[in-house]
């Protein structure tokens, strides 16, 4: 280390301890004050009671008749998603290494385009779902079946998501 970096990191050092070290003065005392003191019993009153509102949802039909038509409308737009992805895949790989704004890069972004909308058509019963789990919790009613079928509506969307963001990455 250099002689002029050593005198001065020491005279930097030195500057900072002389702030520490300050003369002995009349400073208050950091006991407890006699105000500070708690005496007799606090009461805490009665808990104010939540109001929650009922969460509206239409059971046309009954719950099991919704949840089928929710998972199977969830199906229906993964197997969309799944029709679309070989296309997608063909023009990803032939874009990728491509310049953005290429006419491969644009088609390859068309094509993802339309992998994103049939995902989110898959997640819009997922909406649905997330809104009747939600209702029955709120009532402390059995979410069971409730809960079946939303596991099986986000393995779904999850598929689509990991896709996605795999082709996604070949083309950044």
């Amino acid at each position: 280390m250099p002689r002029f970096a050593r005198l001065s990191a020491s005279a930097t050092l030195a500057a900072m301890l002389g702030a520490c070290a300050t003369p002995q003065g009349d400073y208050p005392s950091l006991a407890i004050r006699d105000a500070e003191r708690a005496e007799g019993q606090f009461e805490t009153g009665e808990p104010a009671r939540l109001d929650v509102p009922p969460v509206e949802v239409d059971l046309t039909g009954g719950l099991d008749a919704r949840l089928t038509s929710l998972v199977s409308a969830a199906r229906e737009a993964h197997e969309e998603f799944v029709s679309v992805q070989p296309r997608a895949t063909q023009l990803v790989s032939a874009a990728s290494g491509s310049a953005v704004g290429s006419d491969s890069w644009a088609a390859a972004q068309v094509a993802l385009a339309e992998l994103d909308s049939a995902r989110s058509r898959a997640a819009v019963p997922l909406g649905d779902l997330d809104m009747l789990y939600t209702a029955a919790r709120v009532a402390a009613e059995d979410a069971s079946a409730i809960e079946a079928a939303r596991d099986a509506v986000v393995a779904l969307v999850g598929e689509e998501d990991a896709a996605l963001e795999a082709l996604r990455g070949k083309i950044r």
